[in-house]
């Protein structure tokens, strides 16, 4: 049961998306890369710091054997994408020849899926598939669609389970969309 609406940082914040019906969701999505890698042994990869706890309640739902690794991307400042991406942190595992799967917490304009694929293109990896928890396809900018994608959402500001505002709300259970205010 989501709680009442919060504040995180200044901002008025409602219930959008409730623990169960995210954990409903991800163990799906566990069932489905688990099927789908029923013969490979994936590398799931977070991308820092939103995913981590996505990632770590999806990998718990892999039945297969995978391992798993991060990597850091900024591309936000307040509650708005720049559009310019910085590579923060840069992952160690080698993954030539590896199934990886890029784990997102959102994809909204597409900017940071399309530099991360062209990134880990460089190493050779078998394949590359995303899965991210929610995604905005109003907000794209690219003709593309994740591999895996636990929620479509409509184009407005979010927080928790992972997801922040000025680094504020990532700890909350549920997700909350930003209230219009007048």
């Amino acid at each position: 049961m989501l709680t009442t609406n919060v504040t995180v940082g200044n901002k008025p914040f409602k219930p959008l998306i409730t623990e169960a019906e995210l954990q409903t969701r991800v163990r799906a999505m566990g069932r489905q890369i688990t099927t789908d890698y029923s013969d490979r042994n994936p590398v799931l990869i977070g991308v820092l710091k939103g995913a981590a706890i996505f990632l770590s309640d999806l990998i718990r739902e892999v039945k297969v054997p995978c391992s798993m690794t991060f990597m850091r991307i900024k591309s936000y400042s307040g509650t708005q994408s720049t559009g310019k991406i910085s590579k923060e942190l840069e992952f160690t595992e080698d993954i030539e020849g590896r199934h990886v799967i890029i784990v997102e917490d959102i994809v909204d304009t597409g900017n940071t899926a399309r530099f991360l694929f062209e990134e880990l293109k460089k190493h050779r990896p078998a394949t590359i598939a995303l899965a991210t928890l929610l995604f905005k396809p109003m907000a794209l900018l690219y003709p593309f669609k994740p591999d895996y994608t636990a929620f479509e959402i409509g184009n407005d500001f979010v927080v928790g389970y992972g997801l922040d505002y000025d680094e504020h709300g990532r700890n909350l259970k549920d997700i909350y969309v930003m209230e219009s205010v007048s």
